[in-house]
């Protein structure tokens, strides 16, 4: 009985352990990462570019260390943070185009005032 019960246990252990993280969760937090350094992330949210990196290597070293749940967690962490860095660099580059339109706006404003006087106000 206790052979039968030690072998239930070690099966259950063995069944609660936590995988390797694949190359495919790696590949989605590189993806990540690669598609805010295309958005020009590293200009607009470099902090969140630079935890994105740190967290991924990070993880490379949960994995040498064979602690998967953190590396797990890490890998998700990296992914997140490289989401955010291209959420930043969008709102960047839209205030940006915002601020254009309106200097653009502003000098044809003075233009027409310039060229039909004080009728448009």
């Amino acid at each position: 009985m206790t052979r039968i019960f030690s072998l239930f246990l070690v099966l259950l252990l063995a069944a609660c352990a936590t995988a390797q993280p694949g190359p495919e969760a790696f590949g989605s937090a590189e993806r990540a990462i690669a598609a805010a350094e295309a958005a020009g992330a590293d200009e607009h949210a470099p902090v969140e570019m630079r935890f994105a990196r740190e967290k991924l290597d990070e993880a490379r070293l949960g994995v040498e260390r064979r602690q998967y749940d953190v590396a797990f967690y890490l890998i998700e962490q990296a992914e997140i943070n490289a989401e955010l860095a291209i959420v930043k660099s969008r709102a960047a580059q839209l205030r940006r185009e915002v601020n254009e339109a309106r200097r653009s706006n502003e000098v044809l404003g003075e233009e027409l005032r310039e060229t039909f006087g004080e009728v448009l106000e």
